[in-house]
């Protein structure tokens, strides 16, 4: 930027004699000499959304707006606001004005009605000053066009989420601030206008798109918002007269930016193609132009901070701001919405949302996603074989066949469902799918396996209890086993014997049928009967003989009896 020291000189007293005029409580008013309408009839072209969009370029294809997410810098100021003196390339002007970037858009910057809620509604007429001062703005602009003659709010305007009034599908220039940040620049249909999926938070209308994607868009814009005059001549004399203007749009980070410059319709200020070329040159990526002329106005603190061009009445030696319509306004950190969408709690400003177990997110408008849960979604839970996190507590659902804290065990036999929590119903007790409850129903493998052993197990159980079952029922023997073995060893033992005392015998029968006639009587030698035999060895004593032999007779004497005792 550069600027003469003479031309400072006076911009600064002109801005210091602006302030203090301000400041005093007087009678006069702006004369609205100052016009710059797009339209001489009505506002916006008659044309369709539909027209929009069938003819911008081929590039762009059916999308016509830019969305980007917004910049969340809490650790930075609200904003910030620079005052400048510039040349115009090509031309021998200067301008000066104010260009503020917003560091955190969602939840410091605002549409706000003239005057408060309700002002579109009565159709109200409120100086920029008066409506921030009551807001408790940082800074402020004028932002959406309006009649000049009934003082209605002209097109789109929503403000703190709350639908204030929409177009009917007016095919002019739009900003809003989505719910979850997202800055949007161009055209909407009503349905987008409309959406509740993510809804607009911040929208007003503006005419004529600057820049798009960091390009000049003003020609394809002119085409879209085209074929209405307006006081000023053409639309195209809209776009190249010089004038006071104002402009909203964003850099690469998403901070948002707040574009006024001070003028005068023909003789000082910028045209829309020097503007856009000014934003582009200082990285602006998406800008629309908003209400300038007259209406053009800045506020720092609820003092007036720009060099109104309407000449003010009964005394036109004077310049005054003019009432206007909505404005933009530039605030301490807020909570977006102020209830955090139901689902969390605002914590000063400065921090934001906290929210609640099982929402997510800025303003706390989405749930947490599969796997998160607990206070902002910062806990992570595991919940095998398709099973779901509980938000809320990070308890897993399970699907149909499936139980256990994270969902890894097969339902047991004879239960099915979510969880398992549901108990077949099938003939004899057999199982079921334990996905779907059929009784009709081809097993897994492994739990046919699973059958297979429970069946061997069931039935080696069952014989055994109907062993024991039938041992018990059995009269008991007086006698033990061992005592019956016993016995028999013993009867074994004596049988044996009888047997060999019968053999002997049959052996002895034998013996005595080769010596019939010893079977009946007893022989004895006379000689042992006579005692001649004991006589005999006494003589044999006496004569000498020790020894002596018997007859033939005598050594074969022997005493036999019909028992067989045997020899004598």
């Amino acid at each position: 930027m550069a600027a003469g020291s003479v031309k400072c000189t006076r911009v600064w007293l002109l801005l210091w004699l602006c302030v203090r005029l301000s400041d005093t409580k007087n009678t006069r008013v702006s004369m609205d000499d100052d016009l710059l309408l797009p339209y001489a009839d009505g506002h916006g072209p008659t044309h369709s959304h539909r027209h929009v969009r069938s003819c911008q370029y081929i590039t762009h294809g059916n999308t016509t707006h830019e969305s980007w997410p917004s910049s969340n810098h809490s650790g930075q100021p609200v904003a910030e606001s620079t005052l400048f003196v510039s040349d115009v390339p090509g031309s021998s002007r200067w301008v000066y004005g104010h260009m503020t970037v917003v560091h955190d858009p969602l939840r410091a910057v605002s549409v706000l009605e003239p005057g408060g809620t309700d002002g579109c509604k009565m159709n109200q007429r409120v100086s920029v000053e008066e409506t921030a001062k009551a807001a408790g703005c940082l800074y402020a602009q004028n932002a959406g066009f309006f009649d000049t003659r009934s003082g209605a709010c002209l097109g789109n305007v929503v403000s703190n989420s709350r639908m204030v009034q929409d177009s009917g599908g007016v095919q002019n220039a739009q900003f809003g601030i989505r719910r979850d940040g997202s800055l949007v620049f161009g055209y909407l249909s009503q349905e987008d206008v409309l959406d509740q999926s993510n809804p607009f938070v911040q929208l007003v209308s503006g005419v004529i798109w600057l820049l798009r994607d960091g390009e000049v868009y003003i020609n394809q814009s002119m085409e879209a918002e085209c074929d209405k005059t307006q006081e000023t001549g053409l639309l195209r004399t809209f776009v190249d007269v010089v004038s006071a203007r104002t402009a909203v749009g964003h850099d690469a980070e998403g901070k948002l930016i707040l574009f006024h410059i001070d003028g005068q319709t023909g003789l000082r200020g910028m045209s829309l193609w020097e503007m856009a070329e000014f934003l582009k040159k200082y990285g602006v990526i998406n800008a629309i132009n908003l209400d300038g002329g007259g209406s053009s106005t800045f506020v720092v603190n609820g003092s007036l901070a720009s060099y109104p061009s309407d000449h003010c009445k009964p005394d036109n030696r004077w310049r005054c701001g003019r009432n206007v319509s909505t404005i933009l306004c530039i605030h301490q950190r807020r909570c977006q919405p102020g209830n955090c969408s139901g689902h969390g709690d605002c914590v000063d400003g400065q921090y934001g949302c906290v929210c609640d177990a099982g929402w997510r997110g800025k303003n706390c408008s989405q749930e947490c996603l599969p796997g998160f849960y607990g206070d902002g979604c910062n806990q992570t839970c595991s919940c095998n074989n398709g099973g779901s996190c509980d938000p809320i507590y990070g308890r897993c659902t399970c699907p149909p066949g499936f139980q256990g804290d994270s969902c890894e065990q097969l339902c047991p036999l004879g239960f099915f469902g979510p969880s398992c929590a549901q108990e077949c119903h099938c003939e004899n007790l057999c199982p079921c799918d334990p996905q779907t409850g059929s009784c009709n129903a081809t097993l897994r493998e492994e739990t046919n396996y699973t059958l297979h052993r429970a069946g061997h197990c069931l039935a080696k159980q069952m014989f055994t209890s109907w062993r024991q079952e039938k041992d018990a029922n059995r009269e008991q023997p007086y006698l033990t086993e061992r005592t019956w073995l016993i016995i028999t060893l013993v009867l074994a033992f004596l049988l044996s014997l009888s047997l060999l005392v019968h053999i002997v015998k049959a052996c002895c029968s034998t013996v005595a049928s080769h010596f019939p006639e010893r079977q009946d009587y007893s022989y004895v030698p006379l000689t042992d009967i006579n005692g001649a035999a004991s006589r005999a060895r006494d003589k044999a004593v006496v004569s000498g003989k020790g020894d002596f032999e018997l007859d033939d007779s005598d050594s074969q004497d022997e005493t036999w009896s019909p028992s067989c005792s045997g020899r004598l």
